[in-house]
């Protein structure tokens, strides 16, 4: 599955969406950014509520497709023109982080 496919499936909301087309491999949770640098892997989506811009350089050295923003929560513009720059898929949906890994069960 696409970050696009992801996004229509679950109905998030693209921020930033550089590489629409990538591939979705896995799923993880976090929002400790130490934690998720070191145990996400490569292509998963990364469901978090931290915006901030260490977010983005995480999303980027752990190589995940995306970052899924839950809860409702956005970017400031700096964050978003950084992620834009760097590649980052980022979307936003108001699901909990939990119900949108129940939502993710099974697409991927």
């Amino acid at each position: 599955m696409t970050v696009n496919e992801l996004a229509k499936n679950i109905k998030c909301r693209a921020l930033s969406l550089p590489d629409g087309e990538r591939e979705v491999c896995g799923v993880y949770i976090g929002d400790l950014l130490s934690w998720v640098m070191g145990r996400a892997s490569e292509g998963d989506a990364w469901i978090t509520i931290m915006s901030n811009i260490n977010t983005v350089a995480v999303a980027t050295l752990a190589d995940v497709s995306c970052i899924i923003l839950a809860e409702g929560v956005s970017l400031d513009d700096e964050v978003l023109a950084v992620a834009k720059e760097k590649g980052v898929n980022v979307l936003t949906t108001e699901m909990s982080a939990y119900n949108t890994a129940v939502a993710l069960h099974g697409i991927i």
